[in-house]
């Protein structure tokens, strides 16, 4: 079972992750379609909604890697530079998901999701480089794993996001709460699979 999840997961990463060269496509593919003439003709969020799609999709690709145990005990460089593009892709796409929320479909109820993500995602970045800077090796996967928990609010939202439409049959009030349950219930997963972790290494030592 265990492995079968880790297969879904790493599917569903890599998919979503290549999910945003889609928009190649055609000029309102997906959540263009829901927005305005305007706003898809002003540069600068198409600069932020750009970077922040394809950058989040490097994110979300190469981040479950960093969790590979072998990778980080045998090819440790490997492991740090990798670690660094992470760093990098999630404090573009952070700062640009940030600022493209201040325009989420669905008012502010949306954009405070959406920016109460892009935030944390970029704190808990930060504070996990911070740690692995300062040899803080627990703290640092600690960070690293909320990180990406975090990063993969990208498939949870479009796990989400038709069901909703489904059961609400509005989209405008699917997309509100999605802003906040794309996210919200990963944190929770992760902080109980941190807290059993502990439980067996503090067994293990015993």
């Amino acid at each position: 079972m265990k492995k079968i999840i880790q297969v879904i997961f790493i599917l569903l990463s890599t998919i979503i992750g290549l999910y945003p060269f889609l928009y190649f496509t055609s000029p309102k593919f997906g959540l263009l379609s829901s927005k305005d003439g305007e706003l898809l003709a002003n540069m600068t969020w198409n600069i932020a909604f750009y970077n922040h799609i394809f950058l989040g999709g490097i994110s979300l690709l190469i981040g479950w890697i960093l969790f590979n145990k072998k990778m980080r005990n045998s090819r440790s460089e490997l492991h740090k530079r990798m670690g660094k593009i992470y760093v990098t892709t999630v404090f573009i796409s952070g700062i640009s998901g940030i600022y493209i929320g201040f325009f989420a479909t669905g008012g502010i109820i949306a954009s405070l999701g959406f920016i109460s993500l892009g935030i944390l995602w970029l704190y808990t970045t930060l504070k996990g480089y911070w740690h692995a800077k300062n040899a803080q090796i627990v703290q640092h996967q600690t960070m690293m794993y909320y990180s990406y928990a975090l990063c993969f609010a990208a498939v949870t939202l479009r796990i989400w996001l038709p069901i909703l439409v489904i059961l609400i049959q509005d989209f405008i009030i699917a997309y509100k709460i999605v802003a906040w349950l794309c996210w919200i219930p990963n944190l929770i997963v992760i902080h109980y699979y941190i807290i059993r972790l502990k439980s067996k290494y503090i067994e293990g030592s015993l």
